[in-house]
């Protein structure tokens, strides 16, 4: 993506084209050396066959000469080998040299992205855009809390006027006690626990003065 936005320096861009092309030209190398390698191996196998049919026919300088022969087969064919191992060698080094562009590549691109957005970011904007948000978080903050607020509960009420209500009743309802007619509440019964009956007053003697008194207040009254 970044490719596509910013492109790639020409110095790179043709870096990895060779790298590409030479990938291709080994690949190429190789399907070539696999091919000798089998008719090569053909070759020597064929060689062995007639190898043993001179040595039935009891010819054995032929048979040797064959066998001679497959060994040059063989030489050749581990040379091939050999081959085939430097060219997988420089495909795995281009490889990891390809890797290493693309990363290398990759990261330039990424820090002149970084770069870019940097220019484009200015600090006096990310400020005020942060105080639009602070302001506008408080506003709904406020909206809020007027909606939470109950109906009424805002009413402004002078409290000295409430006070002075609140006397008037307090006196009414003082007068108004005085007016009602006082009532004896009734005694309370006293209670007696079960099985216990009240103490009752134990007699006081009287004196010889006091029986006269009360002989004298009976005549009177007759």
């Amino acid at each position: 993506m970044f490719n596509r936005l910013f492109g790639k320096p020409k110095q790179e861009t043709n870096a990895l084209t060779t790298l590409d092309k030479l990938n291709e030209v080994f690949a190429s190398t190789l399907e070539m050396l696999e091919k000798k390698e089998k008719v090569l191996l053909k070759k020597a196998a064929a060689e062995v066959e007639k190898a043993k049919e001179f040595a039935k026919a009891r010819n054995k300088r032929a048979a040797i000469q064959c066998l001679k022969r497959k060994r040059l087969y063989e030489q050749q064919i581990e040379q091939l080998g050999n081959f085939q191992l430097r060219v997988h060698d420089q495909m795995i080094m281009l490889e990891g040299a390809k890797a290493t562009t693309e990363t290398v590549d990759a990261l330039r691109t990424g820090a002149a992205a970084m770069k870019a957005m940097q220019k484009a970011t200015n600090i006096d904007d990310v400020d005020k855009t942060m105080d639009e948000i602070n302001e506008q978080t408080e506003n709904m903050k406020q909206i809020q809390e007027a909606l939470s607020t109950p109906i009424g509960a805002a009413a402004d009420f002078d409290e000295d006027e409430l006070e002075a209500e609140l006397e008037e009743l307090e006196g009414a309802e003082l007068e108004e006690q005085l007016l009602q007619p006082a009532t004896t509440a009734p005694a309370a019964p006293i209670h007696v626990p079960a099985g216990r009956q009240p103490a009752r007053p134990i007699p006081q003697k009287r004196t010889a003065e006091e029986d006269e008194l009360a002989a004298l207040q009976a005549e009177m009254a007759l």
